[in-house]
């Protein structure tokens, strides 16, 4: 009896077919064999079972709907249509023109640790130390790679071996799992609460700092509100505590807002708390600042410096890419130009122009469909990026009506890949955050994903 496994093609066979050899061309040689061959071991195995063998063109079928189907290796380019400004599932807050432009010329060799005057070993943050320093009010400034670094940092340097008084009330989660507990017990000092939820005073404070504590630490809550009988110390109090005590007060701003803006109404201005006394003031640079990921920490020199030669510090330190896009968005707002920033941008469009476009992209979406239930809607929008917890943005949108989770997904999928939101199962399209120059793709996006519905019978399992 011959073995069945003898029917198995070879794998030499398979290369020499052209739409492998085009895959192949595409995806790279070892995705494509590392995929026949699993393949063909499956159908060796399914072969001795005395299980039936599919044919040549079906197998390579599946293997390279298997490859094309892989995660793709680089980022892939979003039309963000739901109607968060600062998406934190999709980078929060995008780059200006000038930011991008910095990035790519610094994706060269720079004078990143050089001075060209001198010729000798230069400040590696030069670029950012001075306008930070002019924006805030600040003695002194330093950036690492994100907020929760910089807090770590903080508290790592500042808080010393008798802990931090943190009130109960800001015991918060910053998202993605990541606690004020965890993040105070990871910088290697002793978290002290004080007060209670919804209630903590400054004689709270007070009490902890006499009982040892050696730094105060005040976390805004960015992504939730607390409304009734609450109360939280002013800062002008915690500056008294901390300074009667020596301690510093270290001020977790969350959002970075470097000027005040009626769409973040309660969100705290970093320079107004600067100069309010806080120690050191702790902000992220890819929120409300509207540049990239980053995290800052402004302040009296000396605790700056303090943090800025923390053994830490080097492992937390921004790449040069980074500080490029970072300078030229402080850049931005020495100049007075912050409102051509993306995310102030997007805020500060007038809703009748939402509305005039979202009548437009309804009108191209009604034209090219079958049949078509496109309408034209008032929305809410939000800023996202765990800033302005309840306030809204008046935004206009466009909703579709139909198989609303196949629809949404074939828009993911496309190219460009569109993300919506679904309310009442329909597919919103949401203009506040999507730019006037993508209204032609968001238009063939959505004509696409429709057209594939259409030709598409029984349930959606792409």
């Amino acid at each position: 009896m011959s073995d069945p496994r003898r029917a198995v093609p070879a794998l030499g066979r398979l290369l020499d077919r052209p739409a492998v050899v085009e895959a192949i061309t595409e995806h790279g040689r070892d995705p494509v064999v590392t995929a026949l061959r699993a393949a063909l071991d499956q159908v060796r195995r399914t072969a001795s079972a005395g299980g039936r063998i599919e044919d040549e063109d079906a197998l390579i079928a599946s293997v390279l709907a298997a490859v094309e189907a892989r995660p793709a290796l680089q980022l892939t380019p979003v039309i963000n249509a739901t109607g968060v400004l600062l998406h934190t599932n999709l980078g929060r807050a995008p780059l200006s023109p000038e930011a991008v432009a910095a990035l790519t010329t610094a994706a060269g060799t720079v004078d990143l640790e050089v001075d060209l005057g001198t010729g000798e070993r230069g400040g590696r943050d030069a670029p950012i130390r001075d306008p930070l320093t002019r924006l805030t009010g600040a003695e002194a400034a330093f950036a690492v790679n994100n907020g929760a670094a910089a807090l770590v940092l903080a508290l790592t340097a500042l808080a010393g071996d008798g802990g931090v008084a943190v009130s109960r009330g800001e015991l918060v989660e910053i998202g993605g799992s990541f606690r004020i507990p965890d993040i105070v017990r990871s910088a290697g000092t002793q978290l002290v609460e004080v007060g209670t939820t919804n209630r903590t005073h400054a004689h709270d404070y007070r009490a902890a700092v006499e009982a040892g504590a050696s730094a105060i630490l005040r976390v805004h809550p960015s992504n939730f509100r607390m409304d009734g009988f609450v109360h939280r110390p002013t800062t002008a109090e915690l500056v008294e505590v901390a300074r009667a005590a020596d301690v510093p007060f270290i001020d977790d701003l969350g959002s970075g807002l470097l000027r005040a803006h009626a769409a973040a109404p309660d969100e705290p201005v970093v320079a107004e708390r600067i100069a309010a006394g806080a120690s050191v003031v702790v902000f992220s640079g890819d929120k409300l600042l509207g540049g990239p990921q980053a995290g800052i920490i402004a302040g009296e020199a000396e605790l700056v410096e303090r943090c800025r030669r923390a053994p830490l510090a080097r492992a937390l330190r921004l790449d040069k890419l980074r500080m490029a896009a970072l300078a030229a968005t402080l850049s931005a707002y020495e100049r007075d130009a912050a409102g051509g920033l993306p995310v102030w941008s997007m805020a500060e469009t007038d809703v009748t122009t939402l509305r005039t476009r979202a009548e437009a992209i309804a009108d191209a979406i009604a034209d090219a469909s079958v049949d078509p239930d496109v309408e034209v809607v008032a929305l809410q929008a939000v800023l996202g990026g765990g800033s302005t917890p309840g306030a809204t943005l008046p935004s206009a949108g466009v909703a579709l009506t139909g198989p609303a989770d196949r629809l949404a997904r074939r828009l993911r999928t496309g190219r460009p890949a569109v993300v919506p939101r679904i309310v009442d199962d329909r597919v919103v399209l949401d203009l506040r955050a999507v730019p006037p120059e993508a209204d032609g793709q968001l238009i063939e996006a959505v004509r696409a994903a429709i057209a594939t519905l259409g030709t598409t019978a029984g349930p959606d399992t792409a």
